[in-house]
């Protein structure tokens, strides 16, 4: 009984640690290859490549203001130093990384 209760609550604790939101392997992996270079695989844009650039952490106050839409538009055409993905992703891949973005939003909060 004691080593049931014990693995309930690992269990518990580890649960708590993983985000509520399981994003699509597709969507993580295109999150991967087209944002992580710049904004880091946690959205806080601490990669040499982001601090380069000026790249904005999903945390800052300017990006947590945004609009889905906002970040969809901002992703399909660019804005500044980040170049317009637009041409290379669907409206569906954009709005999955959109989804992705807030996820990882809520996580770090």
């Amino acid at each position: 009984m004691k080593m049931s209760l014990k693995l309930v609550a690992i269990l518990a604790v580890a649960a708590l640690a993983l985000p509520a939101y399981a994003a699509d392997p597709a969507t993580v992996s295109l999150y991967k290859t087209k944002c992580a270079g710049c904004h880091a695989m946690d959205g806080s844009a601490s990669t040499p490549m982001g601090k380069k650039l000026g790249a904005h952490s999903f945390l800052s106050p300017e990006v947590m203001k945004l609009t889905d839409a906002e970040i969809a538009q901002f992703t399909a055409k660019g804005k500044g130093k980040m170049p317009p993905f637009g041409k290379a992703l669907k409206d569906d891949q954009i709005n999955g990384l959109v989804g992705y973005i807030r996820e990882l939003m809520k996580v770090k909060k």
